[in-house]
C-alpha cells in the first residue's frame, strides 16, 4: 500500500486543533449533469443502499441514473439560491457561526466544513488541515440522530483516508447528539419563534428523513433517537401527546421503511379535520432539497389539496444564534483534554519552544 505524500515532521512545531463540520453533500449545479454525478457517488455507497453490488450496479446504471437525474435537477433548480446551493450555503454558515462562537470563548481551534458527497470532499479538507498544521481533528456530523447510512458513512471516509496517511492526527468523532441540551433548546426556540409571529396550529409535526425499516431490525438505533428528540422537544414545549405527531419522509423503492410515513399522515389529518399543520424536520440541521422542496412544497400541496386550508414550514436550524449556542456546546464537550483555550496554548507553545531551546544548548554543549 502507498502512503499519501506528506510534509516532513518538524520537531517542536506546536500542534493546532481543528473542528470539521461534515454534511451529506449537494450536487454542484441544478443541472442533469451534475445531479448524475452526485447521485452516482451518493448511491454507490453501500452505507446508504444495501443491496448486492452487482444487482444495484444495474438497477443505477440502468435506471435511476439516465431517468432520474433531469428530474431530480428539477427539484434542485426549484429551491437553488442566486448563491448555489441552500445546503451549501447553509453549512458554510454555520461552520462559520462555530468559529465565531469557540472563538468568543477562548478557543483557538480551526474550523471548516466538508461534504460526504460532493464538494468539499472529506479527503481533501482532512488533507488542508494537515498541511497546516492540525494534529487534533473533531469530526462533527450534521446528523443530530446516528444512523449506519449517515454518521457511519462519514466515519468510513475518515478512516478510509487515514488509512493511507502515515502521521495519522489524533481523532475524535461525535457520534450523535439528538438528546443534547443545546441541540433542543434550539429547536424549542426555533418552534416558539415561529408561533409566536404565526400562531399556533392545530397539530405540530416532526418530520425525520426516513430509512429502510430493516436497519431497525438489524439493530440501527436511529428509529429510536428520532423518537427521542421529538419526546424532548415536546416536553420542552410544554406539547401533550395529541398535540404532535411523528412521522418519516423520502422513502425511496419499494421496501417498507419506517412508518408512519409524512406525505399519507399529512393527508389523513386534512381528511380528519386538521384545519392548520406546521411541519418541522428535525433530524435537518440545514435546509436542503428535502425540507425546502419535499416538505414545504410537495407535502403543502398534498395537505392542502386532501382538505387542510393551512400549511406552515418551519424552517431548519441553519444559522440560528441558539444553533451556534449548541454547536458550541457539543463541540466544546468533545475538546476537553485538548489545549485549545489560549492560555493553554500560549503555555504549551511556550514549553515546545523551551524544548527546542533545551536540546539547542545540549547539543551546543556535546559540541565544545
Amino acid at each position: 500500500m502507498s502512503f499519501r505524500k506528506e510534509p516532513p515532521y518538524t520537531h517542536g512545531v506546536t500542534a493546532q486543533t481543528a473542528v470539521v463540520l461534515v454534511n451529506l453533500g449537494t450536487p454542484d449545479a441544478p443541472t442533469a449533469r451534475a445531479v448524475r454525478r452526485y447521485l452516482r457517488q451518493f448511491l454507490s455507497d453501500p452505507r446508504v443502499v444495501e443491496i448486492p453490488r452487482a444487482i444495484w450496479w444495474f438497477i443505477l446504471h440502468g435506471v435511476i441514473l439516465p431517468f432520474r437525474s433531469g428530474k431530480s435537477a428539477e427539484k434542485y433548480a426549484s429551491i437553488w439560491d442566486v448563491e448555489g446551493s441552500p445546503l451549501k450555503l447553509n453549512t458554510e454558515r454555520q461552520a462559520a457561526l462555530l468559529r465565531m462562537r469557540l472563538l468568543e470563548r477562548g478557543h483557538r481551534v480551526h474550523v471548516t466544513y466538508a461534504m460526504r458527497y460532493g464538494q468539499p470532499a472529506v479527503a481533501d479538507v482532512l488533507d488542508a488541515l494537515k498541511a497546516q498544521g492540525c494534529d487534533r481533528i473533531l469530526i462533527l456530523p450534521a446528523y443530530p440522530q446516528y444512523s449506519g447510512t449517515t454518521t457511519a458513512s462519514i466515519f468510513d471516509a475518515v478512516f478510509k483516508h487515514f488509512a493511507k496517511v502515515r502521521n495519522v492526527p489524533e481523532l475524535r468523532l461525535i457520534k450523535h447528539y439528538h438528546d443534547h441540551d443545546g441541540y433542543i433548546q434550539a429547536l424549542k426556540r426555533s418552534v416558539l419563534a415561529h408561533w409566536d409571529a404565526n400562531g399556533q396550529p392545530d397539530k405540530l409535526v416532526m418530520s425525520f428523513h426516513g430509512v429502510p425499516k430493516r436497519t431497525l431490525l438489524l439493530g440501527d438505533p436511529y428509529h429510536c433517537e428520532c423518537h427521542k428528540t421529538a419526546r424532548l422537544l415536546a416536553a420542552a414545549l410544554d406539547l401533550a401527546e395529541t398535540d404532535y405527531v411523528v412521522t418519516f419522509q423520502s422513502r425511496f423503492g419499494k421496501a417498507e421503511w419506517l412508518q408512519p410515513y409524512t406525505a399519507p399522515t399529512l393527508q389523513e389529518l386534512a381528511r380528519q379535520g386538521v384545519q392548520r399543520v406546521d411541519v418541522m424536520c428535525p433530524g435537518f440541521t440545514s435546509d436542503c432539497l428535502e425540507t425546502l422542496e419535499e416538505i414545504a412544497m410537495e407535502a403543502k400541496a398534498e395537505f392542502l389539496h386532501a382538505g387542510g386550508r393551512e400549511f406552515r414550514f418551519i424552517a431548519c436550524l441553519n444559522d440560528a444564534p441558539a444553533w451556534g449556542q449548541g454547536m458550541m456546546e457539543i463541540a466544546e464537550q468533545h475538546l476537553i483534554g485538548w489545549p485549545t483555550l489560549a492560555g493553554a496554548a500560549l503555555r504549551e507553545e511556550e514549553r515546545k519552544q523551551a524544548e527546542v531551546s533545551a536540546e539547542q544548548a545540549r547539543q551546543l554543549g556535546a559540541s565544545q
